[in-house]
């Protein structure tokens, strides 16, 4: 009979162990979701890229707690801009199933995790050395003090949030040279200039969400064709900075050759958005620029590593 006692208690505590983890997972899903794992996968290549590219060698261990304390201070960013901003994304559909205005996890929840990500992180970037740690605090606290509040009063927030957006490489450079440097802040003025662009594009397909948040981005502010000017003028400026590179001796022909051509296609790709004309899709030609800003970013960085000079 105790035997018999004890398989059925073992049985019922097994079914029990499955309901807690089965709880536990979604939990930990949405406590991912908070750090944008994908935004945070492309800072990580930003970050690695600026590392490289950098005069001199760089530890092992360095590296390692580089790249771990920005991955986790951008997801601090990103936690904490989600509990600031939870009444805003309840109201758009692209954001009103994250875990805050869904309801699946509560305020202070996310509060505690944003800070804790950001309280183990800025040690880590400061240990690095103090130039890596300085860089993480400012995007820490521009992104999320300055950029996420401003955002419901002027389209001109965007160009603060580049700001810490852009400074992943810039940290990558500093972990390896110490210092800034010129070629580091040409990266951060490359990744600045990308941004603009690429987000001006989500302003004109989003623009009814952006419209019924309160979030004044160009295209709520001032109309859509404001917006492609906008993408315009910043693809203009982003070829100039891209074609930089080998005159500073960071990249050899083969990188030019490659930024021109995709400088000439984005090009091409603003130009007709600010020609317009009566049958023109002002929100499937921002998709187009949004995806190809990605493939651009990608193909530039890809081929700036690959053709750097040798140390």
């Amino acid at each position: 009979m105790a035997n018999t006692e004890l398989l059925g208690i073992e049985r019922a505590a097994v079914p029990t162990a499955h309901r807690g983890a089965a709880r536990a997972l979604p939990f930990v899903r949405d406590l991912a979701i908070l750090t944008k794992p994908r935004i945070t996968a492309l800072v990580l290549l930003t970050s690695a890229a600026g590392m490289l590219l950098a005069p001199g060698r760089v530890a092992a261990r360095s590296c390692l707690l580089s790249l771990l304390g920005t991955a986790l201070i951008v997801g601090a960013a990103n936690a904490l801009n989600m509990w600031w901003e939870r009444d805003v994304d309840a109201l758009m559909t692209r954001t009103k199933n994250r875990p805050l205005p869904a309801g699946r996890m509560a305020p202070e929840v996310a509060l505690a995790f944003g800070l804790a990500l950001a309280v183990l992180s800025t040690p880590m970037l400061f240990f690095v050395n103090a130039t890596t740690g300085v860089l993480g605090l400012v995007a820490l606290v521009s992104y999320v003090a300055i950029y996420t509040p401003l955002k419901r009063h002027t389209h001109l927030a965007l160009l603060v949030g580049a700001v810490p957006g852009a400074m992943p490489p810039l940290l990558g450079w500093s972990t390896t040279a110490g210092t800034l440097g010129a070629g580091g802040l040409l990266l951060f003025a490359v990744l600045f200039l990308w941004q603009v662009p690429h987000f001006a594009a989500i302003a004109i397909f989003r623009a009814e969400d952006y419209a019924r948040a309160g979030l004044q981005v160009v295209s709520v502010q001032h109309g859509e064709l404001a917006a492609r000017r906008t993408v315009a003028v910043y693809a203009a400026l982003l070829a100039v900075a891209s074609l930089l590179f080998m005159p500073l001796g960071l990249a050899g022909a083969r990188y030019t050759a490659v930024a021109t051509l995709l400088d000439a296609a984005l090009l091409a790709l603003a130009v007709r958005g600010v020609r317009g004309g009566p049958r023109f899709d002002g929100r499937r030609w921002a998709k187009r620029v949004f995806a190809f800003t990605i493939v651009y970013l990608t193909v530039l960085l890809a081929a700036l590593l690959s053709n750097r000079p040798p140390s």
